[in-house]
Protein backbone atom coordinates (compact mmCIF):
# COMPACT_ATOMS: atom_id res chain seq x y z
CA UNK A 1 0.00 0.00 0.00
CA UNK A 2 1.22 3.47 -0.78
CA UNK A 3 0.94 6.47 1.54
CA UNK A 4 -2.52 7.47 0.36
CA UNK A 5 -3.93 4.18 1.67
CA UNK A 6 -2.65 4.66 5.21
CA UNK A 7 -5.54 6.83 6.38
CA UNK A 8 -9.23 6.57 5.58
CA UNK A 9 -12.57 7.31 7.21
CA UNK A 10 -13.97 3.78 7.24
CA UNK A 11 -12.23 0.41 7.01
CA UNK A 12 -14.34 -2.58 6.03
CA UNK A 13 -13.02 -6.03 6.89
CA UNK A 14 -14.32 -8.67 4.49
CA UNK A 15 -14.99 -8.69 0.76
CA UNK A 16 -18.17 -10.75 0.69
CA UNK A 17 -21.39 -9.27 -0.63
CA UNK A 18 -22.28 -7.61 2.70
CA UNK A 19 -18.96 -5.78 2.97
CA UNK A 20 -18.99 -4.81 -0.70
CA UNK A 21 -22.56 -3.47 -0.53
CA UNK A 22 -21.62 -1.44 2.54
CA UNK A 23 -18.61 -0.02 0.71
CA UNK A 24 -20.83 0.89 -2.24
CA UNK A 25 -23.44 2.61 -0.07
CA UNK A 26 -20.84 4.54 1.93
CA UNK A 27 -19.06 5.64 -1.26
CA UNK A 28 -22.40 6.87 -2.63
CA UNK A 29 -22.54 9.23 0.35
CA UNK A 30 -19.05 10.54 -0.25
CA UNK A 31 -17.43 8.62 2.61
CA UNK A 32 -13.78 7.63 2.11
CA UNK A 33 -13.85 3.86 2.55
CA UNK A 34 -11.21 1.18 2.21
CA UNK A 35 -12.21 -2.50 2.09
CA UNK A 36 -9.70 -5.24 2.84
CA UNK A 37 -10.28 -8.84 1.76
CA UNK A 38 -7.80 -11.49 2.92
CA UNK A 39 -8.32 -13.51 -0.28
CA UNK A 40 -10.48 -12.86 -3.33
CA UNK A 41 -13.76 -10.93 -3.41
CA UNK A 42 -16.84 -13.09 -2.89
CA UNK A 43 -14.81 -16.29 -2.85
CA UNK A 44 -16.73 -17.95 -0.04
CA UNK A 45 -20.49 -18.10 0.65
CA UNK A 46 -21.22 -14.94 -1.35
CA UNK A 47 -20.57 -16.86 -4.57
CA UNK A 48 -21.73 -20.28 -3.34
CA UNK A 49 -25.32 -19.58 -2.25
CA UNK A 50 -28.61 -20.29 -4.03
CA UNK A 51 -28.95 -16.81 -5.52
CA UNK A 52 -32.45 -16.19 -4.16
CA UNK A 53 -33.70 -12.62 -3.62
CA UNK A 54 -36.77 -13.22 -1.51
CA UNK A 55 -39.24 -11.67 0.84
CA UNK A 56 -41.14 -14.94 1.36
CA UNK A 57 -40.65 -16.93 4.53
CA UNK A 58 -38.44 -14.39 6.27
CA UNK A 59 -38.54 -13.43 9.89
CA UNK A 60 -40.76 -10.36 10.23
CA UNK A 61 -37.83 -8.27 11.43
CA UNK A 62 -36.06 -8.86 8.09
CA UNK A 63 -39.03 -8.00 5.88
CA UNK A 64 -38.40 -4.28 5.49
CA UNK A 65 -34.81 -4.99 4.49
CA UNK A 66 -36.01 -7.65 2.04
CA UNK A 67 -38.54 -5.30 0.46
CA UNK A 68 -36.01 -2.49 0.14
CA UNK A 69 -33.49 -4.90 -1.36
CA UNK A 70 -35.86 -5.76 -4.20
CA UNK A 71 -35.84 -2.07 -5.16
CA UNK A 72 -32.06 -1.82 -4.84
CA UNK A 73 -31.42 -4.98 -6.89
CA UNK A 74 -33.55 -3.43 -9.65
CA UNK A 75 -31.42 -0.27 -9.56
CA UNK A 76 -28.19 -2.24 -9.54
CA UNK A 77 -29.28 -4.24 -12.57
CA UNK A 78 -29.81 -1.02 -14.54
CA UNK A 79 -26.23 0.02 -13.74
CA UNK A 80 -24.40 -3.29 -14.23
CA UNK A 81 -25.37 -6.90 -14.88
CA UNK A 82 -25.72 -8.76 -11.57
CA UNK A 83 -28.10 -11.32 -13.06
CA UNK A 84 -31.15 -9.99 -11.21
CA UNK A 85 -34.52 -11.13 -12.54
CA UNK A 86 -37.93 -10.94 -10.89
CA UNK A 87 -38.89 -14.51 -11.66
CA UNK A 88 -41.24 -14.79 -8.70
CA UNK A 89 -40.78 -17.23 -5.82
CA UNK A 90 -43.27 -19.95 -4.91
CA UNK A 91 -43.47 -21.95 -1.68
CA UNK A 92 -45.72 -24.94 -2.35
CA UNK A 93 -47.80 -26.52 0.40
CA UNK A 94 -47.59 -30.30 0.61
CA UNK A 95 -50.28 -30.54 3.27
CA UNK A 96 -53.23 -28.49 4.53
CA UNK A 97 -51.18 -27.79 7.66
CA UNK A 98 -48.38 -26.20 5.61
CA UNK A 99 -50.89 -24.06 3.72
CA UNK A 100 -52.36 -22.92 7.03
CA UNK A 101 -48.87 -22.00 8.27
CA UNK A 102 -48.27 -19.93 5.14
CA UNK A 103 -51.59 -18.16 5.62
CA UNK A 104 -50.73 -17.31 9.22
CA UNK A 105 -47.34 -15.93 8.19
CA UNK A 106 -48.82 -13.93 5.32
CA UNK A 107 -51.48 -12.29 7.48
CA UNK A 108 -48.87 -10.58 9.64
CA UNK A 109 -46.46 -9.98 6.75
CA UNK A 110 -49.14 -8.01 4.91
CA UNK A 111 -49.39 -5.67 7.89
CA UNK A 112 -45.76 -4.77 7.16
CA UNK A 113 -46.65 -4.15 3.52
CA UNK A 114 -45.57 -7.40 1.86
CA UNK A 115 -46.76 -8.00 -1.69
CA UNK A 116 -47.56 -11.73 -1.75
CA UNK A 117 -50.56 -13.99 -2.09
CA UNK A 118 -51.90 -17.43 -1.30
CA UNK A 119 -52.55 -19.63 -4.33
CA UNK A 120 -55.14 -22.37 -4.57
CA UNK A 121 -54.36 -25.86 -5.80
CA UNK A 122 -55.12 -25.16 -9.46
CA UNK A 123 -52.95 -22.03 -9.53
CA UNK A 124 -50.06 -23.81 -7.84
CA UNK A 125 -50.20 -26.82 -10.15
CA UNK A 126 -50.20 -24.55 -13.21
CA UNK A 127 -46.92 -22.98 -12.03
CA UNK A 128 -45.31 -26.40 -11.50
CA UNK A 129 -46.03 -28.27 -14.77
CA UNK A 130 -45.74 -32.07 -14.84
CA UNK A 131 -45.63 -32.31 -11.06
CA UNK A 132 -46.29 -35.86 -9.92
CA UNK A 133 -47.40 -34.56 -6.54
CA UNK A 134 -50.66 -32.81 -5.84
CA UNK A 135 -49.93 -29.59 -4.00
CA UNK A 136 -52.60 -28.18 -1.70
CA UNK A 137 -51.76 -24.63 -2.64
CA UNK A 138 -48.89 -22.21 -2.30
CA UNK A 139 -47.47 -18.92 -1.13
CA UNK A 140 -46.28 -16.73 -3.99
CA UNK A 141 -44.48 -13.41 -4.38
CA UNK A 142 -44.35 -11.97 -7.87
CA UNK A 143 -41.75 -9.34 -6.96
CA UNK A 144 -39.19 -11.85 -5.62
CA UNK A 145 -36.52 -13.26 -7.86
CA UNK A 146 -32.92 -14.30 -8.29
CA UNK A 147 -29.46 -12.86 -8.94
CA UNK A 148 -26.24 -14.60 -9.91
CA UNK A 149 -23.84 -15.14 -6.99
CA UNK A 150 -20.87 -15.60 -9.34
CA UNK A 151 -21.45 -12.09 -10.70
CA UNK A 152 -23.00 -9.97 -7.99
CA UNK A 153 -20.21 -9.28 -5.49
CA UNK A 154 -17.56 -8.47 -8.07
CA UNK A 155 -19.91 -6.34 -10.16
CA UNK A 156 -21.09 -4.29 -7.16
CA UNK A 157 -17.43 -3.85 -6.22
CA UNK A 158 -16.87 -2.32 -9.66
CA UNK A 159 -19.58 0.24 -8.92
CA UNK A 160 -18.05 0.99 -5.52
CA UNK A 161 -14.61 1.51 -7.04
CA UNK A 162 -16.07 3.87 -9.64
CA UNK A 163 -17.37 6.00 -6.75
CA UNK A 164 -13.94 6.15 -5.13
CA UNK A 165 -13.96 3.18 -2.72
CA UNK A 166 -10.61 1.45 -2.33
CA UNK A 167 -10.96 -2.33 -2.44
CA UNK A 168 -7.81 -4.28 -1.68
CA UNK A 169 -7.70 -8.05 -2.13
CA UNK A 170 -5.18 -10.54 -0.70
CA UNK A 171 -4.55 -8.37 2.33
CA UNK A 172 -5.78 -9.59 5.72
CA UNK A 173 -6.65 -7.31 8.61
CA UNK A 174 -5.01 -8.79 11.71
CA UNK A 175 -6.77 -6.67 14.27
CA UNK A 176 -7.93 -3.32 15.62
CA UNK A 177 -5.99 -0.41 17.02
CA UNK A 178 -7.78 1.57 19.72
CA UNK A 179 -7.18 4.27 22.28
CA UNK A 180 -9.33 4.91 25.36
CA UNK A 181 -12.06 2.62 24.07
CA UNK A 182 -12.21 4.27 20.66
CA UNK A 183 -11.19 2.97 17.23
CA UNK A 184 -8.05 4.57 15.78
CA UNK A 185 -7.38 2.16 12.94
CA UNK A 186 -6.47 -1.37 11.95
CA UNK A 187 -3.34 -3.44 11.49
CA UNK A 188 -3.14 -5.23 8.16
CA UNK A 189 -0.55 -7.74 7.05
CA UNK A 190 0.99 -4.90 5.00
CA UNK A 191 0.96 -2.30 7.74
CA UNK A 192 -1.31 -0.08 9.87
CA UNK A 193 -4.15 2.01 8.47
CA UNK A 194 -5.70 4.87 10.45
CA UNK A 195 -9.49 5.07 10.44
CA UNK A 196 -12.31 6.58 12.47
CA UNK A 197 -14.67 3.64 12.00
CA UNK A 198 -14.28 -0.07 11.30
CA UNK A 199 -16.94 -2.44 10.00
CA UNK A 200 -16.40 -6.17 10.47
CA UNK A 201 -18.22 -8.09 7.73
CA UNK A 202 -16.13 -11.23 8.01
CA UNK A 203 -18.78 -13.94 7.68
CA UNK A 204 -17.62 -17.16 9.31
CA UNK A 205 -14.36 -15.49 10.36
CA UNK A 206 -16.07 -12.85 12.47
CA UNK A 207 -16.18 -14.86 15.71
CA UNK A 208 -12.43 -15.49 15.63
CA UNK A 209 -11.71 -11.82 14.92
CA UNK A 210 -13.93 -10.76 17.83
CA UNK A 211 -12.41 -13.33 20.18
CA UNK A 212 -9.04 -11.62 19.83
CA UNK A 213 -10.73 -8.39 20.98
CA UNK A 214 -12.41 -10.06 23.95
CA UNK A 215 -15.85 -9.68 22.34
CA UNK A 216 -18.16 -12.69 22.66
CA UNK A 217 -19.93 -13.34 19.37
CA UNK A 218 -22.19 -16.43 19.33
CA UNK A 219 -21.80 -17.89 15.86
CA UNK A 220 -21.04 -21.24 14.25
CA UNK A 221 -20.22 -22.40 10.73
CA UNK A 222 -22.84 -24.45 8.90
CA UNK A 223 -22.27 -26.25 5.60
CA UNK A 224 -24.85 -25.95 2.83
CA UNK A 225 -24.56 -28.30 -0.16
CA UNK A 226 -25.85 -27.34 -3.61
CA UNK A 227 -25.91 -28.76 -7.14
CA UNK A 228 -26.56 -27.39 -10.60
CA UNK A 229 -27.95 -29.13 -13.67
CA UNK A 230 -27.02 -28.87 -17.30
CA UNK A 231 -29.27 -26.53 -19.35
CA UNK A 232 -32.89 -27.62 -19.47
CA UNK A 233 -36.28 -26.19 -20.42
CA UNK A 234 -38.30 -27.57 -17.51
CA UNK A 235 -41.19 -25.17 -17.97
CA UNK A 236 -40.69 -23.77 -14.45
CA UNK A 237 -39.68 -20.12 -14.37
CA UNK A 238 -40.31 -19.19 -10.73
CA UNK A 239 -37.92 -20.24 -8.00
CA UNK A 240 -39.71 -23.00 -6.10
CA UNK A 241 -39.42 -24.35 -2.56
CA UNK A 242 -41.17 -27.66 -1.86
CA UNK A 243 -39.35 -28.28 1.46
CA UNK A 244 -38.11 -31.55 -0.12
CA UNK A 245 -35.98 -29.52 -2.54
CA UNK A 246 -35.59 -26.02 -3.98
CA UNK A 247 -35.08 -25.11 -7.63
CA UNK A 248 -34.30 -21.92 -9.47
CA UNK A 249 -33.44 -21.23 -13.10
CA UNK A 250 -29.89 -20.05 -13.68
CA UNK A 251 -28.67 -17.55 -16.26
CA UNK A 252 -26.77 -20.37 -18.02
CA UNK A 253 -30.00 -22.30 -18.62
CA UNK A 254 -29.51 -24.89 -15.91
CA UNK A 255 -31.11 -25.04 -12.47
CA UNK A 256 -29.64 -24.61 -9.01
CA UNK A 257 -30.96 -27.32 -6.69
CA UNK A 258 -30.74 -27.53 -2.90
CA UNK A 259 -32.86 -28.36 0.08
CA UNK A 260 -33.92 -26.88 3.38
CA UNK A 261 -32.60 -29.31 5.96
CA UNK A 262 -29.47 -30.03 3.94
CA UNK A 263 -27.32 -28.03 6.35
CA UNK A 264 -24.62 -29.66 8.46
CA UNK A 265 -22.32 -28.50 11.22
CA UNK A 266 -18.87 -29.96 11.82
CA UNK A 267 -18.48 -30.10 15.59
CA UNK A 268 -15.52 -28.27 17.05
CA UNK A 269 -14.42 -27.51 20.59
CA UNK A 270 -15.45 -23.91 19.99
CA UNK A 271 -18.96 -24.82 18.84
CA UNK A 272 -19.39 -27.20 21.78
CA UNK A 273 -18.75 -24.27 24.09
CA UNK A 274 -21.67 -22.47 22.44
CA UNK A 275 -24.24 -25.25 22.69
CA UNK A 276 -26.20 -23.42 25.40
CA UNK A 277 -26.99 -20.76 22.79
CA UNK A 278 -27.87 -23.11 19.94
CA UNK A 279 -29.55 -26.21 21.38
CA UNK A 280 -32.89 -24.52 22.27
CA UNK A 281 -33.24 -23.13 18.75
CA UNK A 282 -32.32 -26.46 17.14
CA UNK A 283 -34.85 -28.25 19.30
CA UNK A 284 -37.65 -26.01 17.98
CA UNK A 285 -36.52 -25.96 14.35
CA UNK A 286 -38.45 -27.57 11.49
CA UNK A 287 -35.10 -28.12 9.76
CA UNK A 288 -32.57 -29.02 12.48
CA UNK A 289 -28.94 -28.81 11.46
CA UNK A 290 -27.26 -32.20 11.15
CA UNK A 291 -24.13 -32.60 13.26
CA UNK A 292 -20.96 -34.11 11.83
CA UNK A 293 -17.95 -35.29 13.84
CA UNK A 294 -14.70 -35.51 11.90
CA UNK A 295 -11.11 -34.26 11.80
CA UNK A 296 -12.31 -30.65 11.83
CA UNK A 297 -12.61 -31.00 15.61
CA UNK A 298 -8.82 -31.28 15.88
CA UNK A 299 -8.00 -28.84 13.07
CA UNK A 300 -10.07 -26.13 14.71
CA UNK A 301 -8.47 -26.78 18.10
CA UNK A 302 -5.09 -25.73 16.66
CA UNK A 303 -6.31 -22.24 15.72
CA UNK A 304 -5.40 -19.73 18.45
CA UNK A 305 -8.15 -17.51 19.84
CA UNK A 306 -5.59 -14.92 20.93
CA UNK A 307 -2.80 -13.78 18.61
CA UNK A 308 -0.38 -10.87 18.28
CA UNK A 309 -0.82 -8.32 15.50
CA UNK A 310 2.92 -8.24 14.80
CA UNK A 311 2.96 -11.76 13.34
CA UNK A 312 1.01 -13.56 10.59
CA UNK A 313 -2.54 -14.16 11.81
CA UNK A 314 -4.88 -17.13 11.27
CA UNK A 315 -6.52 -15.06 8.51
CA UNK A 316 -3.31 -15.22 6.49
CA UNK A 317 -2.72 -18.89 7.18
CA UNK A 318 -6.23 -19.88 6.03
CA UNK A 319 -7.39 -17.37 3.42
CA UNK A 320 -10.39 -19.35 2.20
CA UNK A 321 -12.65 -21.92 3.83
CA UNK A 322 -13.24 -25.10 1.84
CA UNK A 323 -16.44 -27.00 2.64
CA UNK A 324 -17.04 -30.64 1.73
CA UNK A 325 -20.17 -31.48 -0.25
CA UNK A 326 -22.53 -34.12 1.12
CA UNK A 327 -22.70 -35.97 -2.21
CA UNK A 328 -25.01 -38.70 -0.93
CA UNK A 329 -27.56 -36.22 0.34
CA UNK A 330 -27.49 -34.20 -2.88
CA UNK A 331 -27.97 -37.37 -4.95
CA UNK A 332 -31.00 -38.20 -2.81
CA UNK A 333 -32.34 -34.68 -3.29
CA UNK A 334 -31.93 -34.92 -7.06
CA UNK A 335 -33.71 -38.26 -7.07
CA UNK A 336 -36.69 -36.74 -5.21
CA UNK A 337 -36.67 -33.88 -7.72
CA UNK A 338 -36.80 -36.17 -10.76
CA UNK A 339 -39.55 -38.25 -9.17
CA UNK A 340 -41.58 -35.09 -8.62
CA UNK A 341 -40.73 -33.45 -11.95
CA UNK A 342 -39.79 -36.16 -14.48
CA UNK A 343 -38.58 -33.57 -17.01
CA UNK A 344 -35.45 -33.03 -14.88
CA UNK A 345 -34.32 -36.55 -15.76
CA UNK A 346 -33.44 -35.13 -19.19
CA UNK A 347 -30.69 -33.08 -17.60
CA UNK A 348 -27.49 -34.18 -15.87
CA UNK A 349 -25.89 -32.96 -12.69
CA UNK A 350 -23.40 -30.38 -13.91
CA UNK A 351 -21.55 -29.90 -10.63
CA UNK A 352 -21.94 -29.90 -6.87
CA UNK A 353 -20.45 -27.54 -4.31
CA UNK A 354 -20.73 -26.48 -0.69
CA UNK A 355 -20.17 -23.33 1.32
CA UNK A 356 -19.96 -22.27 4.95
CA UNK A 357 -22.76 -20.12 6.34
CA UNK A 358 -22.26 -17.92 9.41
CA UNK A 359 -25.16 -18.83 11.70
CA UNK A 360 -26.43 -17.25 14.92
CA UNK A 361 -28.58 -18.98 17.57
CA UNK A 362 -31.79 -17.32 16.33
CA UNK A 363 -30.79 -17.34 12.64
CA UNK A 364 -30.96 -13.55 12.49
CA UNK A 365 -27.94 -11.39 11.66
CA UNK A 366 -26.01 -9.03 13.87
CA UNK A 367 -26.04 -5.55 12.30
CA UNK A 368 -24.99 -3.16 14.99
CA UNK A 369 -22.43 -0.90 16.64
CA UNK A 370 -20.41 -2.47 19.45
CA UNK A 371 -21.01 -0.45 22.59
CA UNK A 372 -17.74 -1.44 24.26
CA UNK A 373 -15.61 -0.07 21.41
CA UNK A 374 -16.60 3.27 19.91
CA UNK A 375 -16.43 3.29 16.12
CA UNK A 376 -16.59 -0.51 15.74
CA UNK A 377 -19.51 -2.12 13.88
CA UNK A 378 -20.40 -5.71 13.04
CA UNK A 379 -22.47 -7.19 10.21
CA UNK A 380 -22.40 -10.97 10.38
CA UNK A 381 -24.42 -14.10 11.18
CA UNK A 382 -26.76 -13.88 8.19
CA UNK A 383 -27.50 -17.60 8.50
CA UNK A 384 -27.92 -18.19 4.77
CA UNK A 385 -30.25 -15.17 4.35
CA UNK A 386 -27.66 -12.52 3.52
CA UNK A 387 -27.28 -12.58 -0.26
CA UNK A 388 -30.82 -11.45 -1.03
CA UNK A 389 -30.92 -8.59 1.50
CA UNK A 390 -27.30 -7.47 1.05
CA UNK A 391 -28.02 -4.23 -0.86
CA UNK A 392 -30.42 -3.00 1.84
CA UNK A 393 -28.04 -4.13 4.60
CA UNK A 394 -25.27 -2.11 2.97
CA UNK A 395 -27.56 0.90 2.84
CA UNK A 396 -28.59 0.41 6.47
CA UNK A 397 -24.97 0.13 7.61
CA UNK A 398 -24.16 3.36 5.81
CA UNK A 399 -27.02 5.06 7.65
CA UNK A 400 -26.06 3.57 11.04
CA UNK A 401 -22.43 4.62 10.67
CA UNK A 402 -23.47 8.13 9.66
CA UNK A 403 -26.14 8.20 12.39
CA UNK A 404 -28.84 8.79 9.80
CA UNK A 405 -31.36 6.02 10.33
CA UNK A 406 -34.73 5.50 11.99
CA UNK A 407 -34.78 1.73 11.35
CA UNK A 408 -37.09 0.47 14.10
CA UNK A 409 -36.12 -3.20 13.85
CA UNK A 410 -32.54 -2.46 14.89
CA UNK A 411 -32.90 -4.11 18.32
CA UNK A 412 -33.60 -7.44 16.62
CA UNK A 413 -30.10 -7.32 15.16
CA UNK A 414 -28.14 -6.19 18.22
CA UNK A 415 -25.34 -8.24 19.75
CA UNK A 416 -26.78 -7.57 23.21
CA UNK A 417 -29.80 -9.79 22.53
CA UNK A 418 -27.55 -12.79 23.31
CA UNK A 419 -26.38 -11.42 26.66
Amino acid sequence: MDKQNKKTQVVIIGGGIIGVCAAYSLAQQGVRVTLFEKGALGAEQSSLNWGWVRTLGRDYSELRLAQRSIQLWQILQTQIDVGFKQTGILYVARTPKELSEYETWLTKAKEIGLQAQLLNQKQTMSMTPNSQKQWYGGLYSQIDGVAEPQLATKRIAELARALGAEIIENCAVRGIEQENGKITGVVTEKGPVAADQVLLAGGCWSRLFCANLGIKLPQIRVIGSVLSTTPLDAGITAAVNTRDFTIRKRADGGYTISRFGASEHELTLDSMKQMRYFLPAWWRSDFPIKLRLNKQLWCDAKIPRKFALTKPSPFEQHRQLQATVNEKFMQQTYQILTQTFPQFAQADIHKTWAGFMDVTPDSLPIIAPIKSLQGFYIATGFSGHGFGIAPAVGELLSQIMRQATNFTEGKSFSLERFS
